[in-house]
């Protein structure tokens, strides 16, 4: 009888300490949509400085530098697995050129409604690619997201930065199937998939951006570079520059895949289904964009489907938690 109680106490404090982890998880995925929806409004003021090719290129060669001691790992990895980890790393390069080139040409406050549709993309990708079929309440908050996105666009023209951002949302939600599928498969730590993505990208852009440059005959027909901009008169633009491989980079890629990593990527969408309300309070409040009041409706309808989803996870992970408990007072009382 003595075991069973110590059984019961242990499956309590480890139910107790998954229930927590979730729920930082939570929190940290909320905190990578605010800051996420806030990068659209810096970096289309740091576009008014360097080129979208440059801009990426310096952004996340920063942090390739920064995480590089994570990418040890991939040698020890077998060839089939590096090629997994580096088709990711692509989809990641596919996203942030549609995403900045995108930005470049639309509204902030419109670039983060459209990138939202990754909600609801991304449990048909799941269920087709990793055979996981949505629950109908993650169908129920992908329908409100998307009502409240349309909302909070408010009847824009389409444009084609626009349709980029379509794009974008589509690579994100069949990029984060793709990093389910090579952490699970492959055992790649979180870091160290974020490093590979960001040094993938960095040289990408890089070698599009020489590509184009020697193409358009600049540089009397070499390929030309643009020059950084000098520390002195333009702070803001290194300012944002720290904020996007700090914040916007290495911080939340490393939640968003440590996240997908040990969830599913549905789950993880929905969390982050509040970065265009997000982004839309910070194009108004930094940038001077102006929501109308059906907007700031359709944002908030978009955060009461990421809490809604959040909510029923939990309850479900409480039952279940209840009923192994259960199970284990009934055990404890025949023992007796």
């Amino acid at each position: 009888m003595h075991t069973v109680f110590a059984v019961s106490r242990r499956a309590s404090r480890a139910g107790a300490r998954v229930a927590a982890h979730s729920r930082l998880i939570d929190a940290l995925l909320v905190t990578v949509a605010l800051i996420w929806g806030t990068s659209y409004g810096v970096v289309k003021g740091a576009l008014l400085i360097y080129p979208v090719l440059g801009l990426l290129a310096l952004r996340f060669g920063i942090t390739c530098v920064v995480l590089s001691p994570a990418l040890r790992v991939l040698v020890s990895l077998p060839r089939a697995a590096i090629a997994r980890v580096v088709g990711a790393s692509l989809l990641m390069l596919g996203i942030f050129l549609a995403e900045t080139f995108g930005v470049s040409l639309t509204h902030a406050s419109n670039a983060a409604f459209l990138i939202s549709l990754c909600v609801v993309l991304t449990p048909l990708i799941e269920w087709a690619w990793l055979k996981r079929a949505p629950r109908p309440i993650e169908w129920i908050a992908a329908g409100l997201s998307l009502f409240g996105a349309l909302l909070l666009g408010g009847g824009f023209a389409f444009t084609p930065g626009d349709g980029l951002m379509v794009l974008a949302a589509a690579l994100r939600a069949l990029s984060a199937c793709a990093s389910k599928r090579v952490m699970k498969a492959n055992a790649v730590p979180p870091l160290t998939l974020t490093a590979a993505q960001a040094c993938i990208v960095s040289l990408g852009c890089i070698v599009l951006g020489l590509a184009l440059a020697h193409g358009s005959g600049h540089g009397h027909g070499h390929g030309h570079w643009p020059p950084l901009p000098g520390w002195t008169g333009h702070g803001a633009f290194w300012g944002s520059i720290a904020y996007l491989v700090v914040g916007c980079t290495v911080f939340a890629f490393f939640v968003q895949n440590y996240a997908v990593s040990r969830s599913s990527p549905t789950r993880v969408a929905l969390l982050m289904g509040s970065e265009p309300m997000f982004g839309a309070l910070f194009a108004c409040l930094w940038l001077g964009e102006r929501m109308s009041v059906i907007g700031w409706i359709g944002g908030t309808l978009i955060v009461v489907a990421s809490l809604l989803a959040v909510g029923f996870e939990r309850t479900v992970s409480a039952n279940g938690t209840r009923d192994a408990r259960d199970e284990s007072d009934a055990r404890r009382r025949v023992a007796a």
